[in-house]
């Protein structure tokens, strides 16, 4: 598992055709994609389970819990991009509730685009 920034601070401020807006890149690809919206409610979870292509979350808006196959949980919020391989067994969950962009496709590399941020592991999985 490996841990993205979107942050508006690490945008690029674009002027093109009189505009004026941060731009955080993503991701590019040239082959088949998946992009959808996944909205957990309070102490909402997606189950551990094995990624089917690599798959990248973007948390847009509340904050909660990621793991891989390790059993410690990272805390994600708003800014944040979890990135799983292919058949990396991963889990999310949430308290307060989080709505997130996942994009899946077997040509992402996140690394081109976003910076890497510190993980911060909690000493134990965050409990049911």
């Amino acid at each position: 598992m490996e841990l993205y920034t979107f942050a508006k601070e690490n945008g690029k401020f674009i002027t093109n055709f009189s505009s004026n807006f941060m731009m955080s890149r993503i991701i590019q690809t040239d082959k088949t994609t998946h992009i959808g919206c996944m909205y957990l409610e309070e102490n909402g979870v997606i189950g551990y389970h094995q990624a089917v292509v690599p798959q990248l979350l973007l948390v847009v808006s509340g904050e909660g819990y990621v793991r891989g196959e390790k059993e410690e949980s990272i805390k994600v919020q708003s800014g944040d991009a979890v990135f799983w391989r292919k058949e990396e067994w991963h889990e999310t969950k949430t308290d307060v509730g989080l709505t997130a962009i996942v994009i899946e496709s077997e040509a992402l590399n996140p690394s081109a685009f976003m910076a890497l941020k510190k993980m911060k592991s909690l000493s134990k999985t965050k409990k049911e």
